[in-house]
């Protein structure tokens, strides 16, 4: 399923660039624009799902299978390692919860924070 009016469902078909990170027939993950940590990427699946609360059940692998493939992807972006380093996800998901393109999307984060004291 595509939108043909969706930025992420455009970035997917190649109609806008990206910094990609990675991509296979169902996932595409791309550093984003405007960073809000040192390493920052989004990860979508390419299935056009408007956001967290339109998953389905039969989504549940494709979900399941982002998940797991955040922490390699994190490490690969030089995330460092559990437990000392790490990273966070975030789905924002409606207006109000701060989502701004309408495409659910995972943003994974992280790198060091001189701010954070462990």
């Amino acid at each position: 399923m595509h939108d043909p009016d969706c930025l992420f469902c455009k970035i997917i078909a190649g109609q806008i660039p990206s910094r990609k990170v990675y991509e296979d027939d169902e996932v595409l993950a791309f550093h984003d624009i405007h960073p809000g940590a040192p390493i920052h990427f989004l990860m979508l699946p390419k299935k056009h799902i408007p956001s967290l609360a339109h998953v389905q059940a039969e989504d549940a692998g494709l979900i399941g299978r982002m998940m797991a493939l955040a922490p390699k992807l994190a490490l690969e972006q030089g995330c460092n390692p559990y437990p000392t380093g790490g990273f966070r996800v975030v789905v924002n998901t409606g207006t109000e919860g701060g989502q701004e393109v309408h495409h659910l999307h995972l943003h994974v984060m992280g790198g060091p924070r001189p701010w954070l004291k462990g």
